[in-house]
């Protein structure tokens, strides 16, 4: 039985933060778009949580950053690492000229239900949950869409003008697409885990280094986001070593948390994150625009990853509104928006990796003396990584 036909000028395949934000704003546009999301609901373990002040421009130029800090959030004004001997203000966003100076902690889950809230006030605009991708349709080097499946099973084919892929690092459509990513090799793992937080708790967020070991911590309403950094395949060794080591290390970080770690019975509490970078050489072939993850994956440094990606966002939606609206895109128009995009991904692929080589390594090597470099020691260059982490390369604009 053949798949029944569905058509839209615009499909978006990921319904992470890219591929949320670049259909409300179709949507607004008057763009017909259908969000297909591969899980039934947004709520996953330990996604990346940081709105950045790049974001929260981005939503207060659409008019909807106050309803967006409404929901349960923490804000974090600066990253500080902390070793037994001295506290390093690494970054200080509170210098950063704008209505938001400071990291919007917020539970991704939360962010989506929102911005596909309010894209559903448009008509144009459909989701479907639970809808698995299974191919391109593609025709003489052209993609016209996808074939997937519905949540109850049944095989559709979404014809569409343009097919975006939002699907994240280990994006399916970049798969089918045969498009291979320039890998990197970060020097690092983190393994994620929760504490609970007690009524007296007043640890605001930090990073902890000491004998060779580094701990980032994340306060929320109800318990602590912890990330543990680890040498690139150290796991299994950590393993090895046993949990209850794995505790007294998470002590001699952070004392404060002596009282709660026994919490963590089994590696299976833990989830290892591999850590990894890479890009796309090209974001598109005719038909077919690559976004997000799903064209550059972001290391965790500065937690900047969500923020790219709805920058791309905001991009691709500044560019092509206007020829989805008639009904042709271009492969000059993808090309447009992979120009836009390109360097600044780069460029903060290459900040991350320096802050690996210079920072992290040192940190996580125990027989190094850890000192930040002088880009976050002197005054005059400390309002410099704010403004990196912040906005990235150059501010982006909704138009």
């Amino acid at each position: 039985m053949s798949a029944e036909l569905e058509r839209t000028s615009c499909c978006v395949v990921g319904g992470g933060p890219a591929g949320a934000v670049l259909s409300l704003l179709l949507a607004r546009n008057g763009v017909p778009v259908t969000l297909l999301e591969g899980h039934k609901d947004f709520d996953r373990e330990f996604r990346g949580d940081t709105l950045h002040p790049s974001v929260m421009e981005i939503m207060d130029e659409i008019g909807l950053a106050d309803a967006l800090l409404d929901l349960p959030h923490t804000k974090l004004h600066d990253l500080t690492l902390r070793t037994k001997q001295a506290a390093f203000k690494m970054v200080d966003f509170t210098r950063l000229k704008t209505r938001f100076p400071y990291i919007t902690l917020m539970p991704q889950a939360k962010f989506l239900e929102f911005v596909t809230g309010q894209a559903r006030r448009y008509p144009h605009f459909r989701l479907l949950m639970g809808a698995q991708v299974r191919e391109l349709i593609m025709e003489e080097g052209v993609s016209h869409g996808v074939r997937y499946w519905d949540e109850t099973g049944v095989e559709r084919e979404l014809r569409a003008l343009l097919t975006v892929a939002a699907d994240g690092r280990f994006s399916r459509l970049r798969k089918l697409a045969g498009l291979e990513p320039v890998r990197s090799s970060p020097p690092m793992d983190v393994l994620w885990f929760r504490l609970p937080r007690s009524p007296g708790d007043t640890q605001g967020f930090g990073g902890r280094i000491g004998q060779g070991h580094t701990l980032a911590i994340l306060p929320r309403e109800d318990h602590f986001q912890l990330g543990y950094l680890i040498l690139k395949g150290g796991y299994q060794t950590l393993r090895e070593e046993g949990i209850e080591k794995f505790h007294a290390s998470l002590v001699s970080l952070a004392p404060e948390f002596a009282d709660r770690v026994s919490l963590i019975k089994s590696w299976g509490d833990l989830s290892i994150l591999p850590v990894e970078s890479s890009y796309l050489r090209k974001w598109y072939l005719p038909g077919l625009l690559l976004i997000g993850d799903a064209a550059h994956v972001m290391s965790p440094v500065g937690g900047v990853g969500i923020n790219y990606a709805i920058q791309d966002a905001v991009v691709a939606a500044n560019v092509l509104s206007e020829a989805l609206r008639n009904g042709r895109v271009m492969e000059a128009d993808l090309a447009r928006v992979q120009r836009q995009r390109y360097w600044p991904t780069r460029f903060i692929q290459r900040f991350q990796a320096f802050i690996q080589e210079r920072v992290i390594r040192t940190a996580l090597d125990p027989n190094a003396s850890f000192a930040p470099p002088a880009l976050f020691r002197l005054p005059l260059l400390r309002r410099l990584p704010a403004r990196i982490v912040g906005f990235g390369l150059r501010k982006v604009h909704v138009e």
